[in-house]
């Protein structure tokens, strides 16, 4: 029996330093809209959607950074959030997830030219895990707890099941794999992903900036393809892209992949766009019954150091 969802990412253009936060707001709840004129069910917004990227910076002033941040206790009366999530209530999308895989550095480089990633320094990093959960009244049709004798078993036949990431989640496999042993059959992630930064991310050859993008938006496919099709999921991705406070860009590339890991839709600008697909969640069960059929075909006695090891250990020199 098909299962049908209607998908949307929320990409957005760039947002600056100086951009005030009910422009912002403004450009978010059109968004919202439009995907819900679709006929979206599940609306993905980027990482950090209501200001600049601001971990680029050194903000020394705790006045200035608190700016950056909205109290988990206000979110739902305070001006600057407020009007999204009563929109988004209305519309029926609920989710929580703290990032569990910060980039970057608590110091800025030495470099004055360089992008810097701060993260480490502003947050820590998230405790919830990687704990999937179901969205009700997407589906009809669905088996409820307490179903009994269901024809077939009761495996992807009840509320669709959902994961989040945020930005450098996505290139840690461990937390899809997490993911997909919940069964998980739709991934979000919101992601602001620099277009060029070799001090950040390193280089072994000079690149341009043009040629550095291009690896990147490669590399942010590759996680998503890669890991829909290992984890027999859709997943959702979408990017704050173009230039940002004059000075720093960020790729696109916001789009919705299929379980079998080929791009379903993807963004065809860097500025404020739906990407949008209305998929079947019963393609998850090939990959989820055949080849990664998890329980018949993992090997869990010989991932130790998956769990126990954090930095490489190489083996021993030879003589």
């Amino acid at each position: 029996m098909a299962r049908t969802l209607k998908l949307a990412a929320a990409q957005m253009g760039p947002v600056h330093l100086t951009s005030p936060r009910a422009e912002t707001l403004t450009r978010l709840l059109t968004l919202l809209q439009t995907a819900s004129s679709l006929g979206a069910q599940v609306v993905l917004f980027p990482e950090t959607a209501l200001t600049t990227f601001f971990p680029r910076h050194l903000i020394t002033s705790p006045a200035e950074l608190e700016t950056y941040f909205d109290s988990a206790s206000t979110l739902l009366t305070s001006p600057n959030t407020a009007p999204l999530f009563s929109l988004a209530k209305e519309l029926g999308i609920v989710a929580k997830y703290r990032k569990v895989h910060l980039p970057g550095t608590k110091e800025p480089f030495e470099n004055p030219d360089a992008v810097n990633q701060l993260e480490k320094r502003y947050f820590e990093p998230g405790n919830l895990g990687f704990k999937a959960f179901r969205a009700p009244g997407l589906v009809s049709g669905v088996v409820k707890k307490g179903s009994h004798d269901v024809e077939g078993g009761v495996k992807g036949r009840g509320d669709p099941i959902m994961g989040l990431m945020i930005c450098n989640d996505r290139r840690w496999v461990e937390g899809w794999r997490c993911y997909g042993l919940q069964g998980v059959e739709v991934v979000l992630c919101g992601y602001n992903t620099a277009g060029y930064a070799p001090d950040l991310w390193g280089t072994r050859k000079p690149m341009t900036p043009e040629e550095a993008e291009t690896d990147a938006v490669f590399h942010h496919k590759l996680c998503m393809q890669g890991n829909s099709y290992m984890n027999s999921c859709f997943s959702v991705s979408a990017a704050k892209a173009g230039l940002e406070d004059g000075k720093y860009d960020l790729i696109g590339g916001s789009c919705i992949t299929s379980p079998e890991g080929h791009v379903l839709a993807e963004a065809k600008t860097k500025g404020d766009e739906i990407v949008f697909a209305e998929v079947d969640l019963e393609d998850c069960r090939q990959g989820k019954e055949k080849t990664f059929d998890f329980a018949r075909h993992r090997r869990i006695d010989q991932y130790g150091p998956i769990t126990v090891q954090t930095g490489v250990i190489e083996p021993e020199l030879l003589e």
